[in-house]
């Protein structure tokens, strides 16, 4: 397999980190991967992470001073990642490390550009509560109303999912807020994408980081990605079942 680099940004995340790169090396296992790091931590996930570097070869981590958001921090990620097949997930379990392996299986096996764990397809779902249920939904629905891209796929606000580097090479990514995936979607090269299922697990310790700011923040990257879409055919979606 090609060179895998996994992008995970943190911002106080003292209490997951640990398990989280436990799990990413076992789910890993054999494979040709590096973990790039991209911290903004203020509440001792810096320093547990120097420890597990110290120890664990594959691990890069990339410390920040201005704290600019998830987006961005999954940006700078890609700047400084090695790999062919570039996947991006959050620091607070509640993605599952164990389904990277078929994150990178769809790319291979289906020809895709970008693979999507989707919440939204048989094989998918999740923990929330009824307001996050809806709030997720709603956010989903005016994605797909307002960007073409979004109608090719189950799940355009995921924050779980796997691309070839060529999709971001030389394209200028500017997201805002927190859904980097509706930035590669809209502006990177991809004409076949693929859906591979995912249940999102509830936070096992830590806050939520979704705030009515990060909401708004949302609202102002949709009309800017709105207003600068380029006119392109629907993607090609398929749905992974390996």
């Amino acid at each position: 397999m090609a060179l895998l680099s996994i992008i995970v940004p943190t911002y106080n995340e003292a209490e997951n980190i640990g398990r989280l790169v436990g799990r990413i090396s076992d789910a890993l296992a054999g494979l040709d991967h590096e973990l790039v790091v991209v911290d903004d931590s203020t509440d001792g996930t810096d320093q547990i992470l120097a420890t597990l570097a110290g120890r664990a070869p594959r691990l890069r981590v990339v410390h920040r001073e201005s704290r600019t958001g998830l987006a961005s921090a999954v940006v700078d990620g890609i700047a400084v990642a090695r790999g062919d097949v570039l996947s991006v997930l959050d620091a607070d379990l509640q993605h599952p490390p164990e389904v990277l392996p078929a994150l990178v299986r769809a790319i291979q096996d289906t020809g895709a550009d970008l693979a999507i764990g989707s919440r939204y397809i048989p094989g998918g779902g999740s923990e929330f509560t009824l307001p996050r249920r809806v709030i997720s939904r709603g956010a989903i629905a005016l994605a797909q109303i307002l960007l073409r891209r979004a109608r090719s796929v189950s799940d355009p606000v995921s924050g779980f999912f796997a691309f070839r580097r060529g999709v971001v090479e030389g394209v200028v990514l500017r997201p805002l807020g927190y859904k980097i995936l509706l930035e590669i979607l809209v502006r990177g090269r991809i004409s076949r994408v693929v859906d591979v299922p995912y249940h999102f697990e509830a936070r096992p310790a830590g806050q939520s980081k979704l705030t009515l700011a990060q909401n708004w923040a949302y609202l102002r990257h949709l009309f800017l990605l709105w207003k600068e879409q380029p006119p392109s055919p629907p993607l090609e979606r398929v749905v992974f079942s390996g």
